[in-house]
């Protein structure tokens, strides 16, 4: 090194020198950029490859002074006396190339955003770390910031530095743990990761950005810089609308979609569609079967199509596999103008263990528990995420306001509460580690989610929580303040297990199961449900819904259409996955379309129609929609028929002005003269017969029936009705 090299070094040991050029280097602003060496202003760059490298002035770019290079890994400094401000003009072996300087700018971080990371409760979290295009001094460029508060050196790479990890090493701010960088010059569109060196030096594999905004579709796995330009929504009236709403009032009719494979299109190579695609061929079928919600499996970027999206890595990131964020918005906004509501399935549960991904993301368990009695998933073969670490839950909450705010989503349902609320979860006695209690309980998971309710029904006025919890824990829909964890709404998966298993019973033998389909009515006020019948009920071996029916083709469709009469009867939001509303008789496979096939088949094609019928009453009628959630807008009528397996139940609406009547018959004989007590005298109208010839029955209908002054179950008036078989009937009084 020559003299004029070494003077321009000053301050600087050999070591701390050849750590920067090699990469190795934590904190690289205290060599690189503008420094004031007594009376004299240094400028350092490293720009490894280079041949040469001139100092620019920032406004006229003029040269201020030619750079030296005074260290072969590309490390060039130069004097200047020019005012602070410069650019650099980089020869390379073959091409020419004008760039400000990130290291010539000051802290970019502020102090509360630190604190607030550090604290978790940072709730715009993707408007700080992430990579956040914007202008710094005039300059536009990208902000990039990671929270990887044990790596020894972190640097952002992509196609922008030719994915050398030496090229734009980032400053630690070690009150928070977070690495920052601007680069001027790039803009939304651009690939990068992250290259971190753990605490002992070593290189780990180039990360993926936990908050990126935009990834690339699987099976690339780079982060892309998203624009922070505000979508054009034109839901205004929607959302103004669910805000001013009570949300858990009125009818929820939920259609679940897993979109990769919801359509295909064969002539294509068996693609599926895009965000564009399915706004024109999914939002108009939804629509006209009635439903009220549209329910996605996980839409956040995933490594493997295989999981259904329930191992995602990028929770703040659509994946690209349909198109992109913009695309995504477009799609959320064509529901609202079509008045239904988007659902997103939601995972904080665990993540999978991918290495450019979140596992050990800066050499330790960041992340994750350290212990893998906490920290292992075995079922799934994924990392448990720990909730202990105010950054952690900090991160899950801003991904789930990310969707309920950025994108209008209306509403998120919680994937696997129950694997997160239990420490002993699918593990044996000495596989886990209890709670400061000595007990199974995750307290950390419990306060995790009486947080995260309580910001989002803060801050996401319009949006519903939903839980997938499968076990009896209590209070789940019960707010915080009152000792429950804030959820609006639980999937009832008793319901869905006792009735699943009744109806696969002959009716024969119905008989003896007839408690299976009353039971859940003991309970069905403790909390606040919803009766699914989900993507889980028809794979892993377990057949379509139609294929649990027993019976001939004609018997399991009958039964499948009193099934359904029954749930829409039932108290309780309503959720069917696709394929089942044409009662597919296969199991659903993840990689063909829906066997849209079935429908030239009339009796097919009538099912369809009757689940648009029977979300048409639930929509129109307010008293299959207060009994919900309010024990005085139910009662049964019959419930105590298990010798002829029939059920009767009663629903009114909040001042009792409207009534119906739903009644099942679970077997295939026909029940004429049956008595039935009803609470009103007039006509009791029957609007809808799942026996009905239209709906592919056998056409054994009862019409306008009037009430009469006989008795039956404890009640003054009744009504004689025919009851078909296996068949449910809605009969809705109305005045004289």
């Amino acid at each position: 090194m020559t003299s004029q090299g070494a003077d321009l070094l000053a301050g600087h040991n050999p070591e701390a020198i050849a750590a920067l050029v090699d990469g190795r280097h934590g904190d690289p602003f205290s060599i690189l950029g503008r420094h004031q060496i007594g009376e004299t202003t240094v400028v350092r760059s490293l720009f490894p490859g280079a041949l040469a490298v001139d100092l620019l002035h920032r406004e006229s770019n003029s040269v201020l002074a030619p750079m030296h290079l005074v260290h072969r890994g590309g490390l060039f400094a130069a004097r200047t006396t020019g005012p602070a401000g410069h650019r650099f003009r980089i020869t390379w072996p073959d091409a020419t190339q004008e760039a400000d300087d990130p290291y010539s700018f000051a802290l970019l971080l502020g102090q509360l955003d630190l604190h607030l990371i550090a604290q978790g409760t940072h709730y715009d979290l993707a408007r700080t770390l992430g990579a956040n295009p914007l202008e710094v001094e005039g300059i536009a460029g990208v902000r990039f910031a990671v929270w990887a508060p044990n790596a020894g050196r972190v640097s952002v790479v992509g196609d922008f530095n030719s994915w050398d990890g030496r090229r734009n090493p980032m400053r630690l701010r070690h009150e928070a743990g977070v690495w920052e960088i601007f680069i001027p010059g790039l803009g939304p569109g651009e690939r990068y990761k992250y290259e971190l060196l753990d605490c002992k030096g070593n290189l780990l594999p180039q990360k993926a950005d936990p908050v990126a905004r935009a990834s690339e579709a699987a099976p690339s796995t780079g982060s892309i810089v998203a624009s922070n330009e505000p979508f054009e929504w034109s839901d205004h009236q929607w959302m103004n609308a669910c805000r001013a709403a009570n949300k858990l009032d009125g009818a929820m009719s939920i259609y679940e979609v897993h979109l990769a494979s919801w359509l295909r299109v064969v002539e294509e190579g068996n693609r599926h569609l895009d965000w564009i695609e399915l706004s024109q061929r999914l939002i108009p079928y939804v629509k006209r079967l009635g439903f009220t919600h549209i329910e996605l499996m996980p839409i956040m970027e995933h490594p493997f199509s295989g999981s259904w999206g329930y191992q995602p890595l990028g929770m703040f990131s659509p994946t690209g596999r349909y198109g992109t964020p913009e695309d995504f918005a477009y799609f959320v906004d064509r529901c609202h103008a079509g008045g239904i509501g988007v659902l997103l399935d939601w995972v904080p549960a665990h993540f999978p263990a991918d290495i450019w991904g979140l596992a050990r993301f800066d050499g330790t368990a960041l992340y994750e528990y350290e212990d893998p009695r906490e920290g292992f998933h075995r079922d799934w073969n994924t990392l448990i995420y720990n909730f202990g670490r105010n950054e952690v839950q900090g991160f899950l909450i801003a991904s789930a306001l990310e969707w309920l705010d950025r994108y209008h989503v209306d509403g998120l349902r919680v994937d696997a509460v129950a694997s997160m609320l239990y420490r002993d979860y699918s593990r044996k006695e000495g596989e886990w580690i209890p709670n400061r209690h000595g007990g199974r309980e995750n307290l950390e998971a419990v306060e995790f989610f009486k947080h995260l309710n309580s910001i989002i029904h803060r801050r996401c006025r319009h949006a519903v929580t939903i839980a997938e919890e499968s076990t009896a824990w209590p209070n789940v829909t019960r707010p915080p303040e009152e000792g429950g964890l804030g959820f609006d709404l639980k999937w009832n998966m008793g319901w869905m297990h006792d009735s699943l298993g009744y109806m696969r019973e002959d009716p024969v033998h119905r008989r003896y199961h007839h408690s299976s389909m009353t039971f859940s009515m003991i309970y069905a006020y403790s909390e606040r449900f919803v009766l699914p019948l989900s993507h889980d009920e028809v794979v892993h071996g377990k057949g379509s819904i139609l294929g649990r029916m027993p019976g001939d083709q004609w018997q399991r469709l009958a039964n499948l259409r009193t099934y359904y009469g029954f749930m829409w009867g039932h108290p309780g939001k309503k959720l069917l996955f696709m394929g089942s509303e044409i009662a597919q008789d296969t199991e659903w496979d993840h990689e063909r379309s829906v066997f849209w096939d079935l429908l030239d088949r009339p009796e097919h094609a009538a099912l369809q129609m009757l689940i648009r019928d029977l979300n048409g009453i639930y929509r129109r009628e307010s008293s299959l929609q207060f009994g919900d959630y309010h024990p005085s807008g139910f009662e049964w009528a019959v419930v105590d028929d298990a010798k002829n397996s029939v059920l009767a139940m009663l629903r009114r609406s909040p001042d009792d002005s409207a009534l119906m009547l739903i009644v099942s018959n679970f077997t295939p004989v026909p029940r004429y003269d049956y008595r039935i007590g009803v609470p009103r005298p007039g006509l009791w109208r029957e609007i809808l017969n799942t026996d009905a010839q239209e709906y592919g029955g056998s056409g054994l209908v009862n019409g306008d029936i009037r009430a009469e002054s006989r008795s039956a179950h404890g009640k003054e008036l009744s009504v004689n009705v025919k009851l078909p078989p296996l068949a449910t009937i809605f009969h809705k009084w109305t005045r004289e």
